[in-house]
């Protein structure tokens, strides 16, 4: 047998230059810097187009059509506002005060076990506003002159019985651990405008305190740990150590990042299946780029003193809120896409007790801060691309517990949106005479979870991630758009 020539002739051919070769070569590649710059950009944007095709399914994008938001602001109420109190009042509480509730309402089980405990009635003051005529408590005046550009949906419903996960539940569309938030969903599909800033940023009212079930809530389960939601903490500082020391020049801080991004992929070549490795060198270097960046975008000095009372920053009632509302609005002006912003965080609208004091002070250190932002957004030109969303992680129930307070409800809750391809100024969906269960026009949190996608142009049926051989979608293969909601 004729051994095999190791070295055949190939027939010459000569295959005409690309463009991308041509940029390459010509003028020794200068040409091709300013297009691995863009194409850096996109990649970032396009980073779930290599999971996008599974078996049995279409291959196409999952940004299906014409965007109507290109940023969200998730307001979490954390701990659970209560709808009959705020947004949807119930004459029947007030009719049955002191007395268990009537047999013809479904029982459901409540955390402290006081479903049977006697009808707490509401003390609020109810007014109908704007053109659309929203019914809002006197708990509320800001946001009720803003009632024209708000959705307001009164059907909402989740799993989750406790905070952690409920929260969990909210952010992530499981009421278990381990699954990506939808801000990393966003970021992993759709990128950042801006590379000097994170695309997903968390903000937090009360800095020292934990909200319920922790980082998970802004994580990236089992994606790219790249993807998560960076925090940013309120008061004069945001982001810690933000800037080098006067000692060391950019030069030097250059060579350091080196370093350190040469020691990591040295120690990543041998876990490439580790991604919180690469999350961590992708830290450095946009912390390095946030250096130049994010001073001024977290600068509220910059701010005319109209705006900072329009916020409330000048009163130390509405301060901490307020900052973290106007530092949402300079960040979604800069091109992040997902802001979530937590008011009272660690569960402090949790109003087992003494609701006319817990609500009364949270709406107080809030409601001037949401309304501000939602003027100021509209007033910038921004509300039509910015996707406002309001609301807790349940609500609570009409029976009281401890003689003053409600208990958790998550069979019927009240939640708004705003912007970005919003339909203004609607009331959607009820819940029973009493407020406890959702009767029509249910949304769950798959439903609230597809329609934020859709109105950044998603659909959430293809936007999926490959997870041991399972696609993975953010609403965990459940939840429909609510067209009713859309603009």
């Amino acid at each position: 047998m004729t051994p095999r020539d190791p070295s055949p002739i190939v027939p010459h051919s000569t295959t005409p230059l690309s463009r991308r070769d041509w940029l390459l070569q010509a003028a020794g590649g200068f040409g091709a810097l300013p297009l691995l710059d863009l194409l850096a950009r996109e990649s970032n944007a396009g980073a779930a187009a290599a999971n996008v095709a599974i078996p049995g399914a279409p291959a196409s994008a999952p940004w299906t059509h014409e965007p109507k938001a290109k940023s969200v602001i998730f307001l979490f109420m954390e701990g659970g506002p209560s709808q009959m109190d705020l947004f949807d009042p119930k004459p029947l509480l007030n009719e049955l005060a002191g007395k268990p509730i009537p047999a013809s309402f479904k029982p459901v089980i409540t955390p402290m076990g006081e479903f049977y405990s006697p009808i707490l009635p509401s003390k609020r003051k109810w007014k109908r506003h704007g053109e659309s005529g929203a019914w809002v408590s006197d708990w509320l005046p800001h946001t009720a002159e803003c009632v024209d550009d708000l959705a307001i949906i009164r059907s909402c419903w989740a799993d989750g019985l406790n905070h952690v996960n409920g929260v969990c539940q909210m952010n992530t569309g499981s009421t278990r651990s381990g699954r990506p938030s939808l801000g990393s969903w966003v970021s992993y599909g759709l990128g950042t405008e801006n590379q000097d800033l994170p695309g997903y940023v968390v903000l937090q009212d009360y800095p020292k305190s934990l909200v319920a079930g922790g980082p998970r809530n802004w994580g990236t389960g089992f994606m790219p740990a790249l993807y998560q939601g960076t925090r940013i903490n309120s008061g004069d500082e945001p982001i810690a150590h933000l800037r080098p020391p006067s000692t060391i020049d950019d030069a030097r801080q250059r060579a350091k990042l080196g370093l350190l991004e040469r020691l990591n992929r040295r120690h990543q070549d041998a876990r490439p299946d580790q991604t919180e490795l690469d999350a961590r060198i992708k830290s450095y270097e946009l912390a390095f780029r946030m250096q130049a960046e994010a001073p001024e975008a977290v600068d509220l000095a910059r701010e005319s003193a109209e705006t900072l009372a329009l916020y409330g920053v000048d009163d130390p009632v509405t301060e901490s809120m307020g900052r973290n509302c106007l530092l949402a609005r300079r960040l979604v002006e800069r091109g992040v896409r997902f802001v979530q912003l937590y008011c009272g965080a660690g569960s402090k609208w949790d109003a087992h007790q003494d609701i006319e004091g817990n609500h009364g002070k949270n709406c107080l250190a809030s409601d001037k801060p949401v309304a501000g932002l939602l003027k100021d957004l509209k007033r910038r030109g921004l509300l039509d691309s910015t996707l406002v969303v309001w609301g807790g992680e349940f609500g609570r129930t009409p029976m009281s517990e401890k003689g003053d307070g409600r208990d958790h409800n998550a069979n019927g809750f009240t939640m708004w949106m705003a912007g970005g391809g919003i339909k203004p100024g609607i009331t959607l969906g009820k819940t029973d005479e009493a407020g406890l269960h959702a009767i029509e026009d249910r949304l769950h949190v798959h439903d609230l979870h597809a329609t934020i996608l859709h109105c950044l142009g998603a659909d959430h049926t293809r936007l999926i991630y490959r997870h041991q051989g399972r696609p993975e979608r953010p609403t965990v293969n459940e939840g429909q758009v609510c067209t009713k909601l859309l603009a």
